[in-house]
């Protein structure tokens, strides 16, 4: 894709913090790390979202190579990872290892503060029910 930024990276294009390479997958520092070490694992092939990959597979095993090196170096079994999508679109997954539980905190803080202004609540059977007719894998 021309204009994306992550296959300006794979082609060398854009400058990046590698910390991972191998043939099909990529893994860098963010640019903009919530916390030391928050890296972006994306596929070279350009896929819209993380589930178009069809070795996802490989994908997560790469994933999870670079999460054990995390516990390894920082000494914290906690290594957060999230897929959104929207910011950048080229499939990646964000790992974050968690330097003196800040992501965690953060993230319980913001998830209180969602509840408190009504923004999530408690699931409930009825809403379970509709929910469930609507989502559920037959």
């Amino acid at each position: 894709m021309d204009n994306c930024i992550f296959c300006k990276i794979v082609s060398g294009e854009v400058p990046a913090y590698k910390i991972y390479e191998d043939d099909d997958y990529l893994a860098f520092l963010d640019i903009f790390p919530t916390t030391e070490g928050y890296t972006l694992v994306i596929p070279k092939k350009h896929y819209r979202w993380v589930w178009d990959d069809p070795s996802i597979g490989k994908y997560f095993e790469v994933c999870q190579k670079i999460a054990k090196h995390f516990q390894k170096v920082t000494g914290k079994e906690s290594v957060y990872s999230m897929i959104l999508g929207e910011e950048v679109p080229h499939a990646h997954v964000r790992m974050i290892p968690d330097q003196d539980d800040v992501f965690i905190k953060e993230m319980a803080r913001f998830i209180i503060e969602l509840r408190d202004k009504n923004i999530i609540h408690k699931l409930e059977d009825d809403e379970a029910s509709s929910v469930l007719s609507k989502y559920k894998l037959d």
